[in-house]
């Protein structure tokens, strides 16, 4: 049973409030950059708004799902009360001061310097400082799965973990390590600049330590989604897990194989040698290993399902499918945008292709495919599979979650394939203004105002997921029964130490991370005359 209801609620309810916002900024954004309305005159406006909806995406919206769903993992797939909960609420606390004093000089104009913090460009103090407590936070949250993992297994010698909760301080452990790299740039490298304790900062070590998190931290926004994958979907359609073994196993080549790779980022920065981008990019290819296996394992999930609702034939079971069950449709929507968000990673892991896309719009379409598209639908999954149990209510609106999963599929398409095209055209991202009265620039109109179309087709979607979980806070109390997740068709009995634990695993993570990081680091903490005077903004110094 789940004892922490109100920890839950207060987590995802905050992740989705701060989510609108910045769905909202998002669909402003490619308003002001279309030629449907008069630019704002101001690029500030434009900057400002970018970095807060990045910000918030990027770090706060994913972090509290996670915890979130964590501590829901924590108590149903170990059958225990959460222990430590008044730290829990710490890290909450810590999560929302750490978010507060992050945007309040976003909005300001004090700290309009994206994100990914774009040195040398510096902005307020208390920026950095609200993300780092925003991670702080989320440490708190790796800590307590941790030890309440350590107590289920005390008293449960011998026994497998529970897949799920396997998955969750696996992908806790993921976003430790991951959040290290850019703790390192801001406590070594931008924190003293913005205290002005120094006046110069070296962009080219900062970049690099920054893409240490850059592409691992979207693996642990994936983990929620994965962990649906396998615990969620093949229970509430009516099916079991093909295989716990090759879930375990995707699941810790995630730790493994997501680390050593960001570098890819910095392909055309001059700063890394040629070598250590090609292991990155090496590394890089070898990602889609555990989402292969995935893929696998949860067709095969779902065709048992459906085989089981007497699906017959070597296709005719897809028709057997409870396509009306809105967790059937969010997974196939989620699949489908995978996997061309997952073939747009493959153009940007090659050095001569990426060169060609680099820092233009295809970037963005790319990650807003895979963390808006196939992400974020998984966390609506999400919500609406715990929310009966969390509020004692039942989500009846069935239709209106259908509609709301078609438009935000449909917007995220409309949205992302004109980037990936105008991208392939040459336009730049993160421009606040462009003159389409240019002819260069002329024939990108057209797929500049459909993106416009399907951003707003995802703010009417995200009105509806609000609905519907408004409608289900004033539903008849229903008794809901405990949280299950899904079970194997052949259960472990007993699992390989590999395959139980994390130690050989967080090892190989750790020592590949310093390994494809340790020598481009020390080479240019050692080299002199890099460092580069700082430039404030927003009016600062």
């Amino acid at each position: 049973m789940l004892t922490s209801k109100r920890l839950i609620l207060a987590h995802f309810w905050l992740a989705f409030i701060v989510f609108g916002v910045a769905l909202l900024l998002g669909a402003w954004q490619m308003l002001v950059r279309s030629p449907l309305v008069p630019w704002i005159s101001n690029p500030e406006w434009y900057y400002r708004s970018l970095t807060a909806h990045g910000t918030v995406m990027g770090y706060a919206f994913p972090t509290l799902i996670a915890m979130g769903f964590g501590y829901a993992i924590s108590e149903s797939a170990l059958g225990q009360p959460l222990v430590g909960r008044r730290w829990a609420w710490l890290g909450f606390g810590l999560i929302v001061v750490g978010a507060v004093m992050a945007l309040v000089p976003v909005a300001l104009g004090l700290a309009s310097v994206l994100y990914t913090f774009y040195p040398p460009m510096i902005g307020s103090p208390f920026y950095y400082i609200g993300v780092v407590l925003v991670v702080v936070g989320s440490w708190i949250w790796v800590a307590l799965m941790s030890i309440n993992l350590a107590i289920w297994k005390r008293a449960n010698p011998g026994k497998p973990v529970p897949l799920a909760m396997f998955a969750n301080v696996a992908g806790s452990y993921l976003w430790a390590w991951t959040a290290v790299g850019a703790a390192l740039e801001l406590l070594l490298q931008i924190i003293p600049v913005a205290l002005e304790l120094s006046s110069t900062i070296d962009a080219g070590l900062a970049r690099v330590f920054f893409s240490w998190t850059l592409h691992a931290i979207v693996y642990f926004w994936l983990f929620p989604t994965y962990i649906a994958y396998y615990t969620i979907v093949p229970r509430a359609i009516g099916g079991k897990v093909y295989s716990d073994t090759m879930a375990r196993i995707a699941f810790v080549l995630f730790l493994v194989v997501s680390m050593p790779i960001g570098i890819h980022h910095s392909f055309m920065d001059p700063e890394v040698g040629a070598g250590f981008k090609f292991l990155h990019s090496a590394f890089t290819a070898l990602v889609a290993l555990p989402t292969l296996i995935t893929v696998f394992t949860i067709c095969a999930s779902v065709e048992i399902a459906a085989r089981l609702r007497g699906g017959r034939g070597l296709f005719g079971w897809v028709t057997a499918l409870p396509w009306s069950n809105p967790i059937m449709l969010a997974v196939a929507f989620s699949f489908v945008m995978l996997g061309f968000g997952g073939a747009g990673g493959l153009i940007n892991m090659n050095y001569q292709f990426d060169a060609t896309i680099h820092n233009t719009q295809w970037i963005t379409g790319h990650f807003h495919l895979i963390f808006g598209g196939a992400i974020v639908i998984m966390y609506f999954a999400i919500a609406y599979d715990l929310w009966p149990h969390l509020t004692g209510r039942t989500l009846a609106s069935l239709r209106l979650m259908r509609l709301q999963l078609w438009l935000w599929f449909i917007g995220m398409i409309v949205t992302t394939f004109p980037w990936h095209w105008v991208g392939i055209l040459g336009m730049p991202r993160r421009m606040a203004y462009f003159d389409y009265t240019n002819p260069a620039l002329a024939v990108d109109a057209f797929s500049v105002i459909l993106s416009v179309i399907g951003g707003f087709i995802l703010v009417v979607s995200g009105i509806l997921f609000f609905v519907v979980l408004l409608r289900g806070q004033t539903a008849p109390q229903t008794d809901s029964g405990p949280y299950r997740f899904a079970t194997a068709v052949h259960p472990p009995v007993t699992v390989p130490a590999a395959l139980n634990g994390y130690a050989l695993w967080v090892g190989l993570m750790i020592g590949l991370t310093i390994t494809n990081y340790g020598y481009p680091i020390a080479q240019l903490a050692l080299r002199p005359g890099t460092a580069v005077p700082a430039v404030y903004v927003g009016g600062q110094r």
